[in-house]
């Protein structure tokens, strides 16, 4: 029995290590896959994609003044910490139409950092 709750303890205390996002480390995934086509942050502006600022909780296909597809409009995603990373995995197959021509993030603990950046800026670019 002891065995089992130590091996249960184990299996749950690697899982949340596993789950840990950096925020820190994101901003480095960011410049090196997303900042060519997107901005987040202060000053954030639309550069071949949409700025990402206030990513958490809003409907995809919504920043003003940005053209998007009618896949992306249409797709009824909500970002969270559910669907940011099955989309980012490979957005083209995730939101088929789509104009983002990006292979996709395939590195687990990429995306869960590279989330943990996005979501802490809210619509204004400032961190919350």
């Amino acid at each position: 029995m002891r065995t089992c709750l130590l091996a249960a303890a184990l299996v749950i205390a690697s899982t949340g290590t596993g789950l840990a996002q950096d925020a820190a480390a994101g901003q480095a995934v960011f410049k090196r896959l997303c900042f060519p086509c997107h901005d987040a942050g202060p000053g954030a502006k639309v550069k071949l994609g949409p700025p990402l600022n206030g990513l958490d909780g809003r409907q995809a296909g919504t920043i003003p003044g940005f053209n998007y597809s009618e896949a992306n409009k249409t797709s009824g995603i909500k970002w969270s910490d559910a669907t940011f990373p099955e989309y980012i995995k490979n957005p083209m197959q995730r939101m088929p139409g789509t104009r983002m021509a990006f292979a996709g993030v395939r590195d687990e603990k990429d995306i869960a950092n590279l989330w943990a950046y996005l979501k802490q800026f809210d619509d204004s670019g400032n961190t919350k």
